[in-house]
């Protein structure tokens, strides 16, 4: 690509590589980016500075006419004016341009061909480039001959530092998001993972103003084709273990859209974490990991090829970003059928909730807004007994619209295709986090293999006394005795209280989402 291209952008710098392949990309960051260094498979090992995660503080949208109406305003989306914006976009632009060398990568988000979009990034970091040329979705040589204009352009000068001066900036680093420009602007943050995100928050206000519901999910496909299942849940929750299965088709890991023709993923690549990666645990990802791959702020001991994937002296969110073709039982394009089951994980570590149930469509919407995990002890500095987190849509962070927008459009893509959904708790049993023991992995396989065949669908339920949940009273390959969980604590009575504190936390949290749901969904959670 010549300047010329991109001089309606600001940029005057000659050397800019387009869509460079992955070896350019990889010999550009060893001879340029202190610390860059390929393991004995090839991956390529690149440190993001002192940002290893995302900066959700840091993330603004621009309060303009044409989106404003549609944003949920707050604490997520925090509001930042058109004139901010231009001046931190002039910021990026003018430390882009002190350098010799720019990275433009084209490519697309979206699998289905009706709704995706063309993305351009535009960076300094050939790790940048590398990674975003694995998480967008590659054209072909005929496809970027005439790709033309982006629909959307990221522009990342993350190497450089926002200026706290700008209003609406408050640290040194910016990430902010202009819909009626189509252009983010990222700053003081080198961070990967903001661009994947970045992606991620477009199609979260693109596809719901079409009728798409777009989802922070994994999906897979059977592999005869007969029905795709989606699988939300927060991070512990089991959501990629459970993805990686060899018996289905792996659609994708992370972001997804459900339209009126199925399931499509919106990535062309996995972010997998690496910490404790293992070989015996995770071979696909663990195999994945070669040339062409980035691994993000893991260590590789000196002297050796070997990435330490236990060293968390940097972060403990190492990452490891490929395309999804290093996935054996990846399916290409990664597109699905219609969903006949969606699965929504939890990770209870208060020992409350069943190991699965069966949700009607109200229920569905409540569980998704609430979107609930647990932390347990140990986890995070001051947690020291169980504690609970909620995640509207187990994605708030890149959620534009309300949360009520998407659980509708769940609600809806469920009852066309008359879909069931599950809750399925992969956390304590018999007690909480302490007293009772973690749900074992064979038995979770052994429920979702049931969700898969219809066999679960077909098994009587008994109804939850507080949550008011279908709880199967048998599912095979699975003890009967832990289906109810009341009946797996040594105290009736102290489920119950424990019960009880738990709805009690449901019913706080949801009170900030009651104005945009109606009266089905208000009712559908658990009774106080």
């Amino acid at each position: 690509m010549s300047s010329f291209d991109l001089q309606k952008s600001g940029i005057t710098v000659k050397r800019i590589l387009r869509n460079a392949a992955p070896p350019v990309l990889v010999e550009e960051a060893l001879s340029r980016e202190a610390g860059s260094v390929l393991t004995g498979t090839g991956a390529l090992v690149a440190y993001s500075g002192k940002k290893t995660g995302r900066s959700p503080n840091d993330k603004r949208i621009v309060d303009e006419p044409g989106s404003a109406a549609d944003i949920w305003w707050g604490a997520v989306n925090i509001k930042m004016t058109r004139e901010s914006f231009l001046t931190n976009r002039q910021t990026a632009i003018d430390y882009l341009n002190t350098r010799d060398t720019l990275y433009c990568v084209d490519a697309y988000a979206g699998w289905d061909p009706m709704y995706r979009i063309k993305v351009r990034v535009i960076c300094a970091r050939a790790y940048h480039a590398l990674f975003m040329h694995n998480m967008l979705i590659r054209p072909t040589d005929a496809e970027l001959a005439t790709f033309g204009e982006p629909e959307y352009t990221i522009i990342n000068a993350g190497q450089f530092p926002a200026n706290k001066n700008v209003p609406g900036v408050t640290s040194d680093a910016s990430v902010a998001l202009d819909f009626e420009l189509r252009q983010m602007v990222i700053l003081g943050t080198e961070y990967a993972g903001e661009m994947k995100k970045g992606v991620f928050t477009i199609m979260n206000y693109l596809m719901p103003k079409q009728g798409v519901m777009s989802m922070h999910c994994s999906a897979t496909d059977a592999q005869d084709g007969s029905g795709a299942s989606i699988l939300f849940g927060l991070s512990g929750t089991g959501k990629t273990t459970l993805s990686a299965d060899p018996k289905r088709l792996l659609i994708g890991d992370d972001e997804h859209c459900w339209s009126d023709h199925g399931v499509f993923n919106i990535e062309g690549g996995c972010y997998a974490k690496a910490v404790n990666l293992t070989e015996e645990a995770e071979p696909d990802i663990f195999r994945a990991i070669k040339f062409g791959s980035v691994l993000e702020n893991v260590i590789m001991p000196e002297g050796t090829r070997t990435p330490d994937y236990t060293n968390i002296s940097i972060t403990e969110n190492t990452r490891a970003s490929y395309p999804i073709e290093a996935i054996p039982n990846a399916k290409i394009p990664c597109v699905g059928g219609q969903p006949k089951n969606v699965i929504m994980l939890t990770c209870d570590a208060f020992g409350v909730l069943p190991p699965v149930s069966k949700l009607t469509p109200a229920q569905a919407m409540y569980h998704f807004i609430s979107g609930y995990t647990a932390k347990v002890a140990g986890t995070e500095m001051g947690v020291t007994e169980p504690k609970e987190t909620f995640s509207p849509c187990f994605g708030g962070p890149f959620m534009v619209w309300h949360p009520a927008k998407y659980a509708e459009l769940l609600a809806e893509k469920m009852s066309a295709q008359s879909a069931d959904c599950w809750l399925v708790n992969t956390g304590w049993s018999g007690g909480k986090y302490g007293t009772g023991k973690r749900m074992k992995l064979s038995i979770t396989r052994a429920i979702v293999d049931a969700i898969h065949s219809g066999e679960l669908a077909r098994q009587p339920t008994v109804e939850h006394p507080v949550f008011g949940l279908a709880m199967p009273t048998s599912c095979p390959g699975v003890p009967s005795d832990i289906l109810n969980p009341r009946s797996t604590w040594a105290e009736g009575a102290a489920y119950d209280d424990m019960a009880r504190r738990l709805a009690r936390l449901f019913a706080d949290n949801f009170k900030r989402f009651e104005d945009g749901c109606s009266e089905a969904v208000r009712t559908a959670g658990p009774r106080l």
